[in-house]
Parts: C-alpha cells; structure tokens; sequence
C-alpha cells in the first residue's frame, strides 16, 4: 500500500473531540488494547496531528514523532496501527508468525503473505474471519514486522488446503510510510536492511502462539524484565560471556565479555564461516545475508554474539573496517542500500594462520542452511492443477470428493476412474472401452456436442482422463522456496524485449517476473552487477506488476540467466528482439 513516497495534501493538528474520538475508534477496533496502552499510544500531553493523503487516506502522528495509525477510506472503520505503534504495544494485535526469518525478505519487498510462510504449531490454525487485522512477526523476535487483512476466514483456509493468500499486507517495516518517518528506528538488532531475523540480544524463541505472540527463550530460562515485548532495543541486558573451552557440548559459565573480546569474537566467526559455509561461488553476498546465515550459525552453541556491544556498534563499519585490513573486498550498495561483500582473500595473514574449531555450530529453526541458501531461495515448481467445473462436479460428488479442492491431473484421472469402477461402466468383452452412463456422458460432453451431432455412447480408456481434466477449471501453483501462490488459468510466459533507442543504444526490457514469485527491485539491483549496466524499475500503465529495464542489448545472456538461476523453463520465457527487424 505504501510502495511510494507519502506525500500529504494536507496536515492538520486533531481537536480535542476528535483526538477522544480516535481513541474511542483505537479501542472498538483493537479490544486488546488497555487504557494504559491507549495512553502509551496516544499519550495524554501530546498533539497529534492528521495528515491528509489521495484516496481519502489520512494518517495520524505523534507531533513532531512517529505515524502511529492510519485510516485506509477515512471512514474510521478500516484504521490500522503502523509498525511503530506495534513496537510499543506488540499484544495491540494477533499475530502470525512466519515459518523463519528467510520469509521475512518477500514480505518486506512487498509480497502478501501465503499461507505456506505461516508457522502452525500443534494447536492448529487459529480462529479467524476474513476482513480481520493481523500481524506478521519473525520466531525468536517480539517485534512485529508488518500489518494487514486477511483474506479468508480458518474454515475457508483449511478448505483450500492452506493454499492461496493469507493476508493481505496494507504496511510493513522498510516500506514509505516507514521511511517518512523523522525518527524512525529499529526495535531491535534482528531488524537487518531486507529481512528479520530474531532478535540476538535476548536470544528468544517465539512459541508460536498465534494468538498473542508470547515469547521463551531459546537458550534456556531469562530474565523476565528482558523479555517483555515493549522492552526497547537500547536497554540494558544480561549478555553472557563466551567459554574460551566447548567440549563434548559442555559449557563453561559465562560472565560479561569486554568490548575487546566481542570483537575478536566477531573476527573468530567470520573467519571460521569463510572456512566451513561461505563459497566463492557466493559472493557477493549482501551483508545482511553474511551476518545472518554465515556468521551467526558459526558461533560456538549458547553463546550471544551483539554487533552493538563491539567497537564497531554497526555491522557496515565491521566489514568496511575489514575492507581497509585487505581481508575482504566490499562496495555500498546504493539499490540496497546496505554494504556487499564481493571477494574474501584467502591469502590474507588472518586468514591463513587461523586454524577452524571441528564444532557442532548453533542453528537458528530459521536460519536457511548456507550451503543449500541459493538453492533455496531460487528452487521453483510449477504444477498444473485443476479444479472441478460444473460439468464434472456430479462425478466428484458419486465417489465422495470434495468439489471444492484443487486437484493434481493425476489426482482427477484417479476420480474419473474410481466412478467407473463404482458403477461398473468398463465394457466385458474389451477391457479397453468405457460405457457412457448418462451422468458420465453430460460430464465429459454436454455443451462441447454441435446440436444436432449424436452424442458418444462410449470412450476409449486412453481418451478418458484427457476429455475428463479438459472439462475441469485450469490453475497454476507457482512455488519458490517457501512461497507458493495459486492462481486460475495457465502461467503467463515472462518477456523479455529488446528494442533501440537514441541511435544505435539498445535496452532490454523484463517484465511479468512477479508471477514467478521474483521481486523486481532486487532482480534489478542483482542484474546491475552481473551485467555491470544500470537498471530501473517501473510500474506497468494498467495492469499489475513491473517492468525492469537493463541498458544494453543482453536478450539471450539475461534469458539464459533466468533459466540457470532462477529455474525457469524455457518454455516459460517470451523472446522478441525488435532491433533484428529491418
């Protein structure tokens, strides 16, 4: 909802009768809410101000603070707290969690999220209509991430199988409204540049408890105070020092570490995952990406590793400080925003005398394992289903099936068949041909015979599934990595044009990825370097989705890229190179 700027047409400071009725509004819509949350919300002695968007949208801010709700239609029955709002008062909503912080990356690059992202626990899924507001955290941090509606009620959900759209994102953490704000900030070290990992300064584990988001510790028993969902990034916490000797899983008691010792703590794991998890093949890899799935599963079990308690206190001036000692080579990443590693040298001194632990490394239930990482994220299936029409429903009906499921081709020919062997319909004398009944004759052809043509009184068994599925409603399940999206009709083919501009300058023009589950903003960060050309992204006049623009004439060198990283069969790229024709 808030992919661009937020621009306001109009700001104004609330009255006294409609700062009360805001407050009345807050707390219709979120029950939960107490009085003293309301107070922290909208806190007694400040102004708040309302500023009005196009299409009737209005946003209210603490003044000279943070937006702290908004109203989608201005009619006070769609009003959603943002992020910020949440980070006070994370029990404000119900929350899902995701099934590790690796998902968090499609959400915050605008993505809705499906239901395969969602963690279930063994309760279940829990109650919810559709038209409901719901949060989004990551297992392991308190912190929600986005907010949005869902889109179908629990039955209906499980109905579907799980499949489809869960909820639909109206703001998340990163987006424009986040980034409109003057004091906008983090809640905690989890919160990286383009994903959410749990938060590593109280090392807690969420239980996934959909409900209220409640939260354990992972490492064992903590403090209480340190685990309240309110408690801010910066405060105080009991960090525990790293045993200089891990035996047979045995470790030592740990105290405070020094400033000193965190940072050759930091420089230990580094260097012990660019020997055991981080491959040439990797790099460049996004520093976001290092820390959380090579650094982090690199440090020794029960141990808690806090950028904030070195010298360096960022993450950015930890690998460029490594970049001045000639370890590893790294620019910023102006797209991203965030600083890319892009070559570790292996001939440095560091890395040469440092001698790896043989050690069982903690894994985060989150973390993607690195060597499988790529992989992963860019493994894609597509699989044709279908689902009953009204010509077939009386044959799913006959054997019990539900009409309302998707279904495998293998899984329809599979109902079709059982219907004929439930009413005896295979010809004695040849095993091969199947007896039309009436029921089976208007499924496979009422409607598709000419009037005036005689209708089939029979069909071979070969030509039965085919005619059977034809009749059936045609869907696509896209799945990459751990999201899946279904969608009606066959998959669109993604394009890829080449035309010539100013003379003799070629473009590449990329379009219809999004329904292969890629982001267009990171393909286009990601095509700049591998191309070393410039990109942009634009959105599409009239239609849904983006269009990536890379200077140059690289049709075949980006298609067979998409085919080998992406696994995209090639049957699923459109080519057309304008500047061939005369």
């Amino acid at each position: 909802m808030f992919k661009k700027s937020v621009e306001a047409k109009a700001q104004q400071r609330l009255s006294g009768a409609d700062r009360k009725k805001l407050k009345r509004t807050i707390k219709e819509r979120f029950p939960n809410a107490s009085d003293s949350d309301l107070d922290t919300l909208i806190p007694p002695k400040v102004e708040i101000t309302v500023s009005k968007h196009p299409n009737r949208l209005l946003i209210y801010s603490l003044e000279g603070g943070l937006p702290m709700f908004f109203d989608v239609d201005s009619r006070g029955t769609n009003v959603f707290p943002t992020v910020f709002a949440l980070w006070k008062v994370p029990h404000l909503l119900p929350a899902f969690i995701l099934k590790g912080g690796e998902v968090s990356r499609y959400v915050i690059g605008g993505a809705d999220l499906m239901f395969p992202g969602i963690s279930i626990d063994s309760n279940g899924l829990p109650e919810f209509v559709a038209g409901e507001s719901w949060a989004v955290k990551v297992p392991g941090n308190p912190a929600p991430i986005a907010v949005g509606s869902t889109c179908m009620s629990t039955s209906e959900a499980l109905k579907a199988g799980l499949r489809g759209k869960a909820l639909k994102i109206n703001h998340h953490y990163r987006d424009a409204l986040w980034e409109s704000a003057e004091g906008r900030y983090v809640p905690n070290d989890g919160f990286l540049e383009d994903v959410v990992f749990e938060d590593p300064s109280s090392q807690q584990c969420d239980d996934v408890s959909h409900a209220d988001g409640d939260a354990m510790n992972h490492n064992g028993d903590a403090d209480k105070g340190e685990l309240e969902a309110g408690m801010d990034a910066d405060s105080p916490s009991k960090m525990q020092e790293i045993p200089n000797v891990v035996q047979q899983g045995v470790v030592e008691e740990q105290s405070t570490l020094s400033v000193e010792d965190v940072d050759a703590l930091l420089d230990k794991c580094l260097l012990q995952a660019f020997y055991t998890t981080l491959k040439d093949k990797d790099l460049p890899i996004a520093g976001s990406t290092l820390w959380a799935n090579h650094i982090l599963p690199c440090r020794p079990p029960g141990t808690v590793l806090d950028i904030k308690k070195s010298s360096h206190k960022k993450l950015s001036k930890w690998l460029q400080s490594k970049t001045s000692d000639g370890l590893i080579s790294s620019k910023e990443d102006k797209h991203k925003k965030e600083i890319m590693v892009l070559t570790v040298n292996r001939k440095h001194p560091d890395y040469t005398s440092f001698k790896p632990e043989k050690q069982q490394v903690e894994k985060n239930e989150q973390t993607v394992d690195p060597a499988n990482e790529a992989d992963i994220n860019r493994m894609m299936e597509v699989v044709e289903i279908y689902k009953p029409s009204v010509h077939v429903n009386p044959i799913f009906t006959s054997v019990g099936a539900d009409t309302r499921q998707l279904y495998s081709a293998s899984e329809a020919s599979e109902v079709v068949f059982a219907y004929v062997e439930k009413e005896n319909l295979v010809r004695p004398t040849n095993k091969a041909v199947v007896v039309l009944d009436a029921i089976l004759c208007d499924a496979l052809f009422k409607g598709a015979i000419k009037k005036g043509s005689t209708y089939p009184s029979e069909i071979h068994k070969k030509d039965l599934a085919p005619t059977f599925i034809n009749r059936m409603q045609a869907h696509h399940q896209v799945t990459r990595g751990k999201e899946s999206v279904v969608r009606k009709g066959g998959l669109k083919p993604l394009q890829i044009l080449t035309e010539r501009r100013q003379g003799n300058k070629k473009v590449t023009k990329l379009s219809g990825m999004e329904s292969f589950l890629i982001d267009a903003e990171p393909l286009a960060s990601e095509l700049q370097k591998k191309f070393a050309c410039s990109t942009s992204v634009t959105e599409l006049p009239g239609k849904k989705g983006h269009e990536v623009l890379v200077q140059g004439g690289v049709i075949d060198v980006l298609a067979r890229y998409l085919v080998e990283q992406y696994g995209i069969p090639k049957k699923y790229i459109e080519v057309l190179d304008k500047t061939a024709r005369k």
